[in-house]
């Protein structure tokens, strides 16, 4: 009977090891299957293969992966020209601060048999992408402190700025009372604050204002007064920060205010010194004169007619801008956060790449962002700014987490069955995780490893050796009873990643699985890759005693003298 008991205490320490593994345990892939596995066995179905969304890593371009997807990118584009008939394209994709490819197609006249095709330099108009610029406008001010807040209501700039609102007037409630000792319910409406107008809302199609001024169109030639003076007597159509309405009124009144604010009313003016001749973009601009028509591609219709270059006065800040592939790629490698020019301070680019609303399906995009319209695919947020006017279209987009932008400027209307950025996407971003799975790494050694070399123990169930691997990089390899038994000597050894001072990163050198079986036991790979070891202070021999690993909610993984010796 005491043998049993010994037997079943026996097994139950062994579970418990394998439960508390899951504290501290990282492999790169599963091991094949042997016919008739074993229960305790590593199981390899079909397997979800981590990091889901592999972290940007430099890459050496032209790269066999990347140069395939761009070939079919190339071809797609080629494609939706012939299908389309659309005059003339430019098209660039970047990667942090590279440019990896470029594609131009067509004639920059389509009506001229002796036009040449357009390239990275070619001018098109650019449409409501021009929102971009007043939102750097926003952004910039408040950075400087002439804007107070992201949130401030507009009348702050705009003293007589006054709009009905009766959507955000009323709310339907059920007040509770007492009388008598009895509990009454009573049903109506009851007056609230309205919600405000505020700068952010404009930049980000959540203002609730009419799509224009009532009684104009985008050729109006009007003053800010004159459009605050038609506000007076209009009406919001959304309750300000409620829903998606897409509004060049917004964002041709946000300029206008703030260049009166702190630009002596020279928005043109401040955008051009403060964001075009920073970044170098040197063929940007509003106004079209006669030497950006010589560069320019000519915008068609769609009936191949072509399109006259109109003036669009009041509404310049929401649609009047021209510029090129190569200019627009500097912008990209701005959020990107890899141009040499620094227009924004990082964290503001943060702030302005983050999403603020889910947008309803009647809406086009699923996001709403300053001044973005954001769609999933794949599992990542493609952040995009779209424009389309008379002869020409064009698309401004990004991928933060992959440091990946595609821009593409069209003269003509966009292409029938199917969006050209979606697609483009569907081949870039395969091709850029398999690139950032398949990049070697560059991990950094401590200066001295000498501190952190030996054997620890978490809980005694637990053991792990660190040594010095090549470079002097760290590696820790776990080892006990039954572990050579349940994980193949391949899995149980990872890299540490020095940070700073005695903090190390943990990281996987290929693919590993999300989530790897042991038996009756899974242990979530996905959460730990990446996690932080803080070794404690040294003592007096230099050693560190131990590190915690916070993130997986671990600590006390102490250090022994030596290595253990394990008896069956």
């Amino acid at each position: 009977m005491e043998l049993k008991w010994i037997h079943v205490l026996v097994v139950f320490l062994l579970l418990l090891s394998v439960a508390m593994t899951g504290c501290f345990l990282w492999q790169y892939s599963l091991p094949k299957v042997e016919p008739n596995p074993s229960v305790m066995e590593v199981r390899s179905e079909a397997v979800q293969m981590c990091p889901r969304y592999p972290e940007p890593v430099p890459l050496d371009h032209p790269l066999p992966i990347l140069k395939e997807a761009l070939e079919k990118v190339d071809q797609m584009l080629r494609q939706k020209m012939h299908s389309s008939g659309l005059p003339a394209m430019s098209a660039i994709a970047i990667y942090n601060d590279t440019v990896l490819w470029t594609g131009n197609f067509g004639k920059r006249n389509a009506s001229d048999p002796a036009s040449g095709a357009p390239n990275e330099y070619t001018i098109y108009r650019i449409a409501s992408v021009s929102k971009i610029f007043p939102t750097i406008m926003l952004y910039k001010m408040w950075e400087e402190g002439k804007v107070t807040s992201l949130d401030d209501p507009l009348e702050r700039y705009a003293q007589n700025f006054v709009i009905k609102n009766p959507l955000g007037r009323l709310k339907d409630s059920e007040q509770r009372y007492t009388a008598d000792g009895l509990v009454f319910l009573e049903k109506g409406s009851v007056p609230l604050k309205p919600s405000l107008v505020t700068l952010r809302r404009m930049a980000s199609q959540l203002s609730g204002l009419p799509r224009r001024l009532r009684s104009t169109s985008l050729l109006w030639k009007g003053s800010t007064q004159d459009a605050l003076a038609l506000l007076k007597d209009d009406v919001l159509v959304a309750d300000p920060g409620t829903r998606c309405h897409y509004s060049n009124l917004a964002f041709s009144l946000m300029a206008h205010v703030l260049a009166e604010h702190a630009a002596e009313g020279q928005y043109q003016r401040w955008i051009s010194e403060n964001i075009l001749e920073r970044l170098g973009m040197e063929d940007t601009g509003f106004d079209i004169t006669a030497p950006v028509r010589s560069q320019m591609a000519v915008g068609f219709y769609g009936s191949q007619q072509p399109a006259p270059l109109y003036d669009l006065g009041w509404y310049r800040p929401s649609g009047q801008m021209y510029s090129t592939a190569a200019d627009l790629a500097k912008l990209a490698m701005v959020f990107l956060g890899t141009y040499h020019r620094r227009l924004l301070e990082p964290d503001t680019v943060k702030t302005m790449l983050t999403p603020l609303l889910k947008c309803s399906v009647e809406y086009f995009a699923n996001k709403t962002g300053t001044p973005w319209e954001i769609n999933e695919q794949l599992g990542y947020d493609v952040i995009r700014k779209d424009g389309d006017l008379d002869g020409y279209s064009a698309t401004f987009s990004l991928i933060p987490k992959l440091r990946l932008s595609f821009i593409v400027l069209m003269a003509g209307p966009r292409p029938q069955g199917g969006d050209i950025v979606t697609q483009t996407y569907e081949y870039l971003i395969p091709a850029m995780e398999t690139a950032f799975r398949e990049a070697d790494k560059s991990l950094v050694p401590p200066p001295n490893p000498i501190p952190y070399v030996g054997y620890y123990t978490y809980s005694n169930l637990t053991f792990y050796e660190i040594k010095v691997g090549i470079g002097g990089v760290l590696l820790m390899q776990q080892f006990g009873p039954h572990v050579e038994e349940l994980i193949p000597e391949k899995y149980r050894t990872i890299k540490l990643h020095h940070l700073e001072d005695r903090v190390f990163q943990v990281v996987f050198d290929k693919e590993f699985p999300c989530v790897l079986h042991l038996g009756s036991a899974s242990i979530s790979l996905e959460t730990q890759n990446g996690q932080l070891f803080n070794f404690y202070p040294f003592d007096r021999k230099g050693l560190s005693p131990g590190f915690d690993a916070p993130g997986l909610n671990t600590y006390n993984v102490v250090r022994v003298l030596r290595k253990p010796v394990f008896y069956s």
